[in-house]
């Protein structure tokens, strides 16, 4: 009996698989680590053959530790760490290059150039997005001027461009299928969020080929079905969103207003605009949240580059602590009468300011200051940078002063830290809401393939599923608030460079 679906959740620096029940209560995980390949300062690359043999492993290790059979599988949900690149052989399969991550900078400079040339407003009005190095198009452009011949095998159509999503995808069908879904496909910097197509200028202008690109499909369309051998019978893949799509999904917000924010490696907040996509006056991105019925529902994100990251800084790069859990208790005994501020651009700072260059910074030491008071600043700084995030979205949508968010739904590693979130409503002055289900990117896939495939609720009753395990409530006045926030705003400004 079909009454489980198979979630893929292919991250940064690990690939998981989940199985849900009928009741889309997890059964199964399997995960596995992989290697970070750092070839030069501010590069990130994955070998593509790890983030293959990690997805595949964990999805049987799932199985089997749930102890059911192929036979019971109804559908795979694919979730997928965004914007990172991987070009291969058509007829080989073979990657030209090794994956080059979300968090690579190495196009730093191409980016530059194409700003200073124009470009950024034609990609900003047509894929949402900014010209950075984050986005896929320029690390793309980049392979293909590395690799001799490529672009020219390319357009002869031997040669393939996917994001993660697609290449699991391609080697998952048996080289059947070599598609993506929406969410995947407006991360690339070269799609028109909205024509729904991908856009012939942007493309032209940094030479890559359309021939290599794939096919964009609803979030819930039919992405082919796995090769027979792979878990015993083939398995239909009904569910496609990029990570932080899938964490809106999972988090029910599916109304225009509503919000989450998720806390891993990084920091990524979504806002629900509907079927307009708002045009931020803030530095924000404007995204295709999901797309279902040939119809996309948009979103203005928020992404902060150092969030979870921060933690395991204070304990591989300082060694102040052992375990990540350390860092509640150490912030709880940091004497309250220093102000430590912590600016985590260690690779540059996100939203709203899109400053590649900023390095990160400590301000506020005294001959006091010690570990406790570092551990404070460094979980304080994600609730400062999404205080930063909020506060764009509520003047961009859907207008100026016109939005108030009531509250902020959050998930994520980061988000089970209680004093963390304690800190991030205070700092919002507004409710944060922390769900049961902390894995909802992996849920939000997980109810696509789902409902895609009859077993699952559709938005309304899955809406009225969502449950709460605990709200936090703002503890603080606004003029303590405020006054906390002009130390961070005064720290910020010292980082920025006079570039930014």
């Amino acid at each position: 009996m079909t009454h489980h679906i198979l979630a893929i959740d292919q991250g940064t620096t690990s690939s998981r698989a989940i199985l849900f029940d009928g009741s889309m209560k997890r059964v199964a995980t399997g995960q596995e680590e992989f290697p970070q390949h750092f070839p030069a300062s501010g590069w990130v690359e994955h070998d593509p053959a790890d983030i293959w043999s990690t997805t595949a492993a964990t999805c049987r290790s799932a199985i089997e530790r749930a102890g059911i059979g192929p036979e019971d599988i109804a559908a795979i949900g694919i979730t997928n760490q965004r914007e990172t690149v991987v070009v291969w052989e058509k007829d080989t399969g073979r990657p030209l290059h090794n994956a080059i991550v979300w968090q690579d900078r190495r196009t730093a400079e191409t980016c530059a150039r194409l700003r200073a040339e124009g470009l950024e407003p034609i990609v900003t009005e047509r894929t949402g997005l900014r010209v950075d190095p984050y986005f896929s198009g320029t690390k793309l452009a980049w392979i293909l001027d590395q690799v001799a011949g490529s672009r020219a095998r390319a357009r002869r159509g031997e040669i393939l461009f996917g994001t993660v999503d697609t290449y699991l995808i391609w080697r998952m069908t048996g080289r059947a299928e070599h598609v993506t879904d929406a969410t995947n496909a407006s991360r690339t910097m070269l799609y028109n969020i909205h024509e729904s197509r991908w856009d012939e200028e942007v493309c032209r202008a940094l030479d890559i080929p359309m021939q290599m690109l794939p096919e964009v499909r609803d979030c819930d369309a039919e992405f082919g079905v796995t090769r027979p051998d792979l878990f015993g019978r083939p398995i239909p893949i009904r569910g496609v969103a990029g990570d932080q799509q899938a964490a809106t999904l999972g988090q029910a917000c599916f109304r225009p207003g509503m919000m989450k924010s998720t806390y891993g490696t990084g920091c990524f907040a979504l806002l629900n605009t509907g079927d307009t996509p708002a045009k931020s006056a803030n530095r924000l991105l404007t995204t295709v949240a999901y797309q279902l019925g040939g119809t996309p529902t948009y979103a203005l994100e928020g992404s902060i580059f150092i969030a979870g990251a921060v933690v395991q800084w204070l304990r591989d790069g300082l060694g102040i602590i052992r375990h990540v859990s350390e860092t509640q208790a150490l912030a709880e005994r940091a004497d309250p009468g220093q102000r430590l501020y912590l600016v985590p651009a260690f690779t540059g700072l996100g939203a709203p300011h899109w400053d590649a260059e900023a390095r990160g910074a400590l301000f506020g030491l005294t001959r006091n200051a010690g570990p406790a008071e570092i551990a404070r600043a460094a979980l304080e700084s994600v609730a400062y940078q999404t205080r930063d995030l909020w506060e764009a979205m509520q003047a961009d949508w859907p207008g100026e002063g016109a939005a108030t968010l009531s509250a902020l739904r959050v998930d994520g590693g980061m988000s089970a830290s209680d004093w963390t979130m304690q800190f991030l409503a205070d700092m919002l002055g507004a409710p944060v809401d922390r769900p049961d289900v902390l894995e909802t990117t992996a849920l939000g896939v997980a109810w696509l393939a789902g409902q895609a495939s009859g077993l699952y609720p559709g938005q309304e009753g899955f809406a009225q599923d969502w449950a709460l395990e605990r709200r936090f409530e703002p503890a603080i006045d606004a003029e303590e608030r405020d006054r906390l926030k002009a130390g961070w705003d005064d720290a910020v400004r010292r980082t920025l460079t006079t570039s930014a």
